[in-house]
């Protein structure tokens, strides 16, 4: 029997049955599109969105794949891509997961070329200002090719024949393949850091024989590029046939269509150079003796314009004698002159000699002592005389001096008081009288007031 109502789903059972149905009937599809929203967040992974005239749908290239692309994606490229249709649950949306891209139209590796063509040319990288001169006699030449291929015969050969006194230091690498790229520019990198004791090269030849755009692809690598431009040894890139043009022919200091042709380029014809030595000495020769021969005319001709050389010696001679006399004279005089100096230098230096300093001092000393003694004695003189004055007159003003005239002191023994009016007492009262020499006592028997 017939179910009536179809069966209850979740919204996740729902996205997982879609997935599957489209993930079984869709398992690899070609979808022709053009790039747009394209997104590269730190995890690698690229989101980009394909897209017509008429529809769009999501699409996500992880890493892994990415890193197998020759060129870079970006907005507005018209691509072919392989994919597999699934389903993103979180969202519910449907995309393509991408597996292989193809640039539509154009092949993957002519456009990486472009790309990058573009890029390194924005930076500079093939300016003609930044390229260096060839050495014109290279002594050590270091090349860079497979060790089994015609370009390391070619030269060899052309070098032994043009230059023989050169030598040539190979470094044996991979022209094609995925390693070929790193081992080149590796072995760039090792010669730049060759040290004058350890096999320094003058020039460098990079390069392999022809071939087809995947074959000649290591000299387009990025790595590859850069490392020619880094060189400080000056660089001649010989990959291919003259029809082929690398972005390593680009960046080099001289671009040579054959490896035959760089020998060529670097190393000069010795057969050449010795004929131009010889031509060049001939003219040497030529020149020095045409040197020779007007030097000699104007030696002749000095020679003589210029008097009797005994003549001209014998009057410097006597210029010799005489300046010697003057010299003599004048040194005589400056003794003179000297020792009239030290003589008044020396009397003036006796004049301040501390020995007569100090004898003039010590009677000057002796004098002053005298002369204190005798101020001494004569101050003690007045001292004593005027000492004996003022004992004199202490005396006549002292009260002993005063009873010794015949005065007394008066004083009443009631009150212990010295008397000096009469009113200062009364009858009857006894009083005590001090004299010169002893004491009288009394008593009042009448007071008399002075009238």
């Amino acid at each position: 029997m017939p179910e009536l109502f179809p069966p209850l789903l979740t919204v996740s059972e729902l996205t997982r049955h879609i997935r599957s149905n489209l993930e079984q009937q869709f398992p690899s599809v070609w979808v022709e599109g053009e790039i747009s929203n394209l997104r590269c967040p730190s995890s690698g992974h690229q989101y980009l969105t394909l897209k017509d005239q008429g529809s769009q749908i999501r699409a996500v290239l992880f890493r892994s794949q990415g890193q197998r692309l020759k060129f870079a994606l970006q907005d507005g490229l018209e691509v072919l891509v392989l994919a597999r249709l699934t389903v993103y649950d979180p969202r519910g949306d449907y995309q393509l997961l991408l597996e292989t891209v193809e640039p539509k139209g154009i092949g993957e590796l002519q456009l990486a070329f472009r790309q990058l063509k573009e890029k390194l040319e924005a930076e500079g990288l093939f300016k003609e200002s930044r390229k260096q001169r060839l050495p014109v006699f290279p002594g050590r030449i270091g090349v860079v090719t497979s060790s089994v291929g015609a370009a390391l015969h070619d030269v060899l050969t052309i070098v032994q024949r043009r230059w023989p006194i050169a030598h040539i230091l190979l470094a044996p690498v991979a022209v094609q393949g995925e390693a070929a790229a790193g081992q080149i520019a590796a072995a760039i990198q090792m010669f730049n850091h060759l040290g004058p004791g350890l096999g320094q090269v003058d020039v460098l030849i990079v390069g392999r024989g022809g071939g087809s755009l995947e074959d000649l692809w290591s000299f387009n690598e990025e790595r590859v590029v850069r490392a020619i431009a880094a060189s400080q040894i000056p660089i001649v890139s010989a990959v291919g046939h003259e029809t082929d043009v690398t972005l390593a022919d680009l960046v080099a200091d001289c671009r040579a269509p054959t490896p035959s042709a760089a020998a060529e380029l670097v190393v000069p014809d010795g057969a050449m150079v010795k004929e131009q030595v010889r031509h060049h000495r001939i003219q040497l020769e030529r020149s020095l003796k045409s040197l020779v021969s007007a030097l000699t005319v104007r030696v002749q001709k000095s020679h003589q314009r210029l008097p009797e050389p005994r003549l001209i010696i014998g009057h410097f001679v006597q210029r010799v004698d005489d300046l010697e006399r003057q010299l003599y004279q004048k040194v005589k005089q400056w003794c003179r002159n000297i020792q009239l100096l030290l003589v008044q230098h020396q009397s003036a230096i006796w004049e301040a000699n501390p020995l007569v300093t100090i004898r003039r001092e010590q009677g000057r000393l002796a004098e002053l002592d005298r002369h204190l003694i005798q101020e001494m004695q004569d101050s003690a003189l007045l001292r004593r005389h005027q000492a004996k004055l003022s004992i004199y007159q202490l005396h006549q003003l002292s009260p002993l001096g005063v009873l010794a005239r015949g005065y007394g002191i008066v004083k009443d023994l009631r009150t212990g008081k010295v008397l000096k009016k009469s009113t200062e007492t009364m009858v009857g009262a006894e009083i005590q009288a001090t004299l010169a020499e002893g004491e009288l006592l009394c008593r009042v028997e009448d007071i008399r007031q002075q009238k």
